[in-house]
C-alpha cells in the first residue's frame, strides 16, 4: 500500500519500472491509456504549456504561408484517445433487440 502511493518519480517506482523487461514494456505501451493515469498539478501545467507552444508553432507556420497540419493536443487524464472514443454502429440485429418496432422489419 505504501509503494502504491509513492509519486511516479520516486526511487522505488523508478527501480520497479527499470526491472520490467523490454518486451513487457513494449507490450504495455501498445495498450497504454494515458487518460486513465493520474497527473499532478505540475504535470497538468507542463502539458498545457507544451500544447500552447505547439499551437503557437502551428499558427506561426500558417501565418507565414506554410501548412502546419492538424493540431493534436496532448492526451490528458479523463479524456480517452480518439481510438477509444470511436464506436462501431449497431448491427441490424442489435437495433431490433433494442427497439421492438424494428423486430418485424428486415
Amino acid at each position: 500500500m505504501l509503494i502504491e502511493n509513492l509519486p511516479p518519480e520516486s526511487a522505488t517506482k523508478t527501480a520497479i519500472r527499470n526491472a520490467i523487461p523490454l518486451e513487457e514494456l513494449q507490450r504495455m505501451s501498445k495498450d497504454a491509456r494515458p487518460d486513465l493515469g493520474q497527473w499532478s498539478g505540475v504535470e497538468t501545467l507542463i502539458v498545457q504549456l507544451t500544447d500552447e507552444v505547439r499551437l503557437l508553432r502551428h499558427v506561426t507556420v500558417a501565418a507565414n504561408g506554410g501548412k502546419p497540419g492538424d493540431f493534436q493536443p496532448t492526451p490528458r487524464p479523463g479524456i480517452p484517445p480518439k481510438s477509444a472514443q470511436q464506436r462501431k454502429g449497431l448491427t441490424d440485429e442489435q437495433r431490433r433487440a433494442l427497439d421492438p418496432r424494428l423486430r418485424e422489419k428486415p
